[in-house]
């Protein structure tokens, strides 16, 4: 586990019995030997706990919460695997990617299992309209990842398309998260959906930072290949906004191919133009409009956590 949940020992000693279920889910020697790695090398695992941070705004039920926090984060694992292999990922979280180590058979049959593993333990303690909306919100990222690869290589993508793309590939399992943690803890219907529209909301500004740390960060500091968007043909929001105002990037983007000198010279163009900051706006809107959501939920501790948190997440430099 990172040191991000260290100032708070109770969320951090759930997470902690997530892997625990997650593993006892995952015990044979050729899911589990390639995929512990993944499991341990440092995931915040913002989803689980914001499922079960918004179970806490309800009747909470530990056990039950725990299970589908488990749930959230092998479904998440899932479209990360999925991801390396489309994106040709050498590194997730700091480590070789499953893909890269196993190779991209093996990592599709990974992926595949953790989906249906995810089903299997659905069927057992939980309603059809759980698997229903988790089935939906799979339908959304593989709807999100469609879309990006359909605008691969594009230099006429939209602003608007490219937040559909994020809202299906993160926004709609961090709005699940919440969504259900509160649903399963027996919350109104409208403080459900205020819950849910507040994942959104952090899904939106935490895709959007993401992408632009693939321009400010390095792939030490962010624990992945960085320019692998670039170099796949998938182009986001800093470089989206410089695509009406400069031509000497449109024209490196004509080359099919890129060469890593025309790689440099694109994250030239990119942080030195307004692309970024144009980026960082966009994100703070998002943060701004989750942190007024969250100032309309029910005063308690745990409100006070859940605004601590995001300001660790979102607030910080990129």
């Amino acid at each position: 586990m990172t040191k991000f949940w260290e100032h708070y020992p109770e969320i951090n000693s759930e997470l902690e019995d997530i892997k625990k279920i997650i593993k006892d889910n995952t015990k044979e020697k050729v899911i589990n030997e390639p995929l512990s790695p993944v499991v341990e090398s440092g995931g915040k695992m913002l989803r689980p706990a914001f499922l079960l941070m918004a179970g806490k705004f309800g009747e909470y039920k530990a056990d039950r919460l725990k299970n589908l926090g488990a749930i959230m984060e092998m479904l998440h694992t899932a479209t990360l695997i999925h991801d390396d292999i489309i994106d040709d990922s050498h590194l997730r979280r700091g480590q070789i990617s499953i893909q890269s180590k196993y190779g991209k058979d093996f990592a599709v049959y990974m992926g595949d299992y953790l989906f249906c593993k995810c089903f299997m333990m659905l069927s057992k303690d939980f309603n059809m309209e759980d698997m229903s909306r988790i089935s939906k919100v799979i339908s959304k990222i593989c709807l999100g990842e469609m879309r990006q690869h359909y605008a691969r290589r594009s230099t006429k993508v939209s602003l608007k398309e490219y937040l559909k793309i994020i809202s299906g590939k993160t926004a709609a399992l961090f709005s699940l998260s919440f969504y259900i943690g509160a649903r399963e803890s027996n919350c109104d219907e409208r403080l459900c959906k205020l819950l849910g529209k507040i994942g959104y909301d952090i899904g939106m500004a935490f895709q959007i930072i993401d992408d632009i740390l693939d321009y400010s960060g390095s792939a030490e500091t962010v624990g992945k290949d960085t320019r692998n968007d670039l170099k796949q043909g998938y182009y986001t929001l800093p470089l989206i906004y410089e695509f009406k105002n400069n031509n000497k990037l449109l024209k490196l983007l004509k080359n099919k191919e890129l060469e890593d000198k025309d790689i440099d010279r694109i994250y030239e163009e990119v942080r030195s133009s307004e692309g970024i900051e144009k980026s960082r706006k966009l994100a703070k809107r998002y943060t701004n409009r989750a942190f007024d959501r969250i100032d309309k939920l029910p005063e308690n501790n745990n409100k006070v956590v859940l605004k601590e948190i995001l300001d660790k997440l979102l607030n910080r430099e990129y």
